[in-house]
């Protein structure tokens, strides 16, 4: 089979929609070498994490003819590269498809993460806000199959978009597999100590934004027991409000924004963590939930969203509005350590539901199943 796939944020991103691309196409990739791979970005732009498409010679990266116009060539003249090529089945991995697709002769399958923009819009700006709406109204529509990365989205798919169930397979990701790798006892400790990590912490990952309600934690502090919080994540004007209710309430001595940690360093630190906290109010499916569930750390996260889906029955849930609960919860899982092996436990056991083997046969067979009923 011959498979396209728009690879721009696996090149550019380094953080959500840059991970599910590099882990689907590198899953694609090992599952079976007779697949052929076409790597469509506007440039191959030099970035460590794609090292891996040396391993495999079935990897082809695809860059325009020229480096002006790359925007009408990811959109709309694509297609032709697409016939060159032989592309039986195109997909593209962020919410979007080019134009023409529908008429080209090609399959297509769309992954939607999530419809943020759409549940909070101001968030977004009226521009912003039309442009994907645009984009993914357009994607939904002529798309053979719709993969929607976690139930949530599907629901939400199919309430704010009217697209047809029927139409939305829900396949999850997986997370990088460093997290479910023990590190030693040298590695956490340099890490420890670059960092000047406390022995206990509560640990945050995450773009600190609105949305992903660290405030929540913050207030949480004031009624958990004496222990500090990490912090890990790119700061946004939200940040200031966050800090502004740490001076206000003398609690800046218990928080630790953690500076330029680099990707091969964060499994150390969630492994150090006594508990991960993820109180976001919306979320597609919520990578850091798996990342520390893998890490071998109790998860503490919000209702309301899809959270339950990533970190299972055996996890802790809180409303996101609800600072006491958080603190009565966070206060249970540091004091009793039965209660913490066993979510550990358990969680290691969950997360075994979202291995790369049995993902990418999923998505395998939805391409096959496409294909079969052209």
């Amino acid at each position: 089979m011959k498979i396209g796939y728009d690879a721009k944020r696996a090149f550019y991103n380094n953080t959500g929609l840059g991970n599910y691309s590099r882990w689907l196409i590198k899953g694609i990739a090992s599952l079976n070498p007779s697949n052929t791979i076409y790597l469509y970005t506007p440039k191959a732009k030099s970035n460590p994490r794609l090292n891996f498409i040396g391993d495999y010679p079935n990897i082809h990266t695809v860059t325009p003819k020229s480096k002006w116009f790359t925007s009408w060539w990811r959109s709309r003249g694509i297609i032709k590269d697409f016939k060159r090529d032989g592309i039986e089945l195109y997909h593209g991995l962020s919410h979007e498809l080019p134009s023409g697709i529908e008429q080209s002769g090609i399959k297509s399958v769309v992954t939607v993460h999530d419809l943020i923009f759409m549940r909070y819009p101001k968030q977004f700006g009226p521009v912003n806000y039309r442009i994907y709406l645009a984009k993914i109204k357009h994607a939904c529509r002529v798309a053979d199959s719709i993969i929607a990365i976690s139930q949530k989205t599907k629901d939400d798919l199919v309430e704010l978009l009217g697209i047809d169930p029927k139409k939305i397979e829900v396949i999850y990701q997986g997370c990088d597999p460093s997290f479910a790798i023990e590190q030693t006892a040298a590695q956490k400790s340099k890490v420890k100590e670059k960092y000047n990590l406390p022995d206990s912490f509560i640990l945050s990952v995450g773009t600190i934004e609105e949305r992903k309600n660290l405030l929540l934690t913050v207030k949480a502090l004031k009624k958990a027991d004496d222990i500090k919080l990490v912090v890990v994540g790119k700061e946004t004007k939200y940040t200031e409000q966050v800090k502004a209710y740490l001076t206000a309430n003398n609690l800046n001595h218990r928080v630790i924004f953690l500076k330029d940690l680099t990707f091969a360093e964060l499994p150390a630190v969630y492994q150090l963590s006594s508990v991960f906290v993820y109180p976001s109010r919306y979320e597609g499916f919520g990578i850091p939930v798996l990342e520390a569930l893998n890490s071998g750390t109790p998860v503490i996260a919000a209702t309301g969203s899809c959270l339950e889906e990533a970190g299972g029955p055996d996890s802790l849930y809180v409303n996101p509005d609800d600072d006491a609960s958080l603190a009565e919860k966070l206060n249970r899982v540091l004091s009793d350590d039965r209660l913490r092996q066993n979510m550990i436990t358990k969680g290691r056991a969950y997360a075994a539901n979202f291995t790369d083997d049995k993902l990418s046969r999923q998505l395998m067979q939805l391409y096959q199943n496409i294909l079969n009923h052209a």
